[in-house]
């Protein structure tokens, strides 16, 4: 479907903001929540890249409801239209197996229809941004569940700030076996700490599935943490954005509207 999308995707740390011509994703923003006087500027100057595209929408998921109210009306503003929003307004894309699907974070489900949608088999999403989960789906497509644990930032602000005497440590990629300041060595911890968290994982799902899944990285800190990583299949930043835009086409290829 060769959508007209301005695509808003309402995270922990920050908006993401997608456009849409013709099914191509042709700009990506990011702006930080606290940041937020940006927000205006920024959507009014894409979906100025939409004004004169055949039947242009705007379309979100938010896992920061705090924020919507807000975002909705300078969405009105600026586009005339309200924010048809993922779960609510749109079908989700993809079937979910987990105990509560409505409790459920609509990121993880959309970044794993995305990753399934272009490799249809079983596979793994590992989203390294304030939280990183890893969560999979099998061979039909549907999401199974997963784990969260805390994010990089979060693990190095967290040693800092619940003991008495660790610094605030800005990441840095550890080098050598071992860490030979007290710095180095929080970075060794994190670092390894998170791949060995996400092997593990990831084999213990292949277990499950009875093969092994193609993992997909995508996130604010997947480069830094998984390029180059054998494990790793393919790092995708813009993940939750196509996954966003597959419920609205979904939907509204479902529903003929």
């Amino acid at each position: 479907m060769d959508i007209n999308l301005l695509v808003l995707n309402v995270g922990n740390s920050r908006l993401g903001l997608g456009v849409f011509k013709a099914g191509s994703l042709e700009t990506i923003r990011r702006i930080p929540h606290d940041q937020q006087r940006d927000w205006e500027p920024q959507i009014r100057e894409a979906w100025g890249q939409l004004a004169e595209s055949f039947r242009p929408a705007v379309a979100g998921a938010s896992v920061n409801p705090p924020l919507n109210a807000a975002l909705q009306e300078i969405v009105r503003q600026v586009t005339g239209q309200d924010i048809q929003w993922v779960g609510p307004d749109l079908d989700l894309p993809i079937g979910v197996e987990t105990d509560e699907p409505a409790r459920t974070g609509v990121d993880r489900i959309l970044n794993v229809a995305a990753a399934y949608e272009q490799i249809e088999k079983a596979c793994v999403v590992v989203d390294a941004g304030t939280a990183i989960t890893i969560d999979c789906c099998n061979d039909n497509g549907d999401f199974l569940g997963g784990a969260i644990a805390p994010g990089m930032k979060m693990m190095l602000d967290s040693l800092h700030e619940k003991t008495a005497i660790l610094p605030r440590v800005d990441f840095k990629m550890p080098e050598g076996g071992f860490g030979r300041s007290t710095e180095s060595a929080i970075c060794q911890g994190v670092y390894w700490g998170i791949r060995g968290m996400v092997r593990e994982l990831v084999e213990r799902y292949a277990m499950e599935l009875g093969n092994w899944p193609d993992v997909i990285a995508t996130g604010g800190d997947a480069a830094q943490l998984f390029a180059g990583w054998e494990l790793i299949h393919a790092i995708s930043p813009d993940l939750t954005l196509y996954g966003i835009a597959l419920a609205y086409s979904n939907h509204h290829i479902r529903h003929a509207t």
